[in-house]
């Protein structure tokens, strides 16, 4: 059984690698990697069904970019 906690996300870039994600611990953003930068995603108080079941929904606020 798996016992990964996941997390759906909602907004940012239409090319993101994934939706279902695993979830942050508690208070924590959600931040992804992607093009030379990282997309924030912030818990909201929604849920969504999906075909990993009722998952807690993060949605896109940010994009920084990485120095180089």
């Amino acid at each position: 059984m798996n016992d990964t906690v996941k997390a759906l996300l909602d907004g940012g870039p239409d090319d993101l690698p994934e939706r279902i994600v695993a979830a942050p611990p508690p208070g924590s953003d959600v931040k992804i990697k992607l093009r030379g930068g990282y997309e924030h995603f912030r818990a909201t108080p929604r849920h969504a069904d999906t075909p990993e079941g009722r998952l807690p929904v993060y949605e896109w606020w940010e994009r920084t970019e990485i120095a180089e």
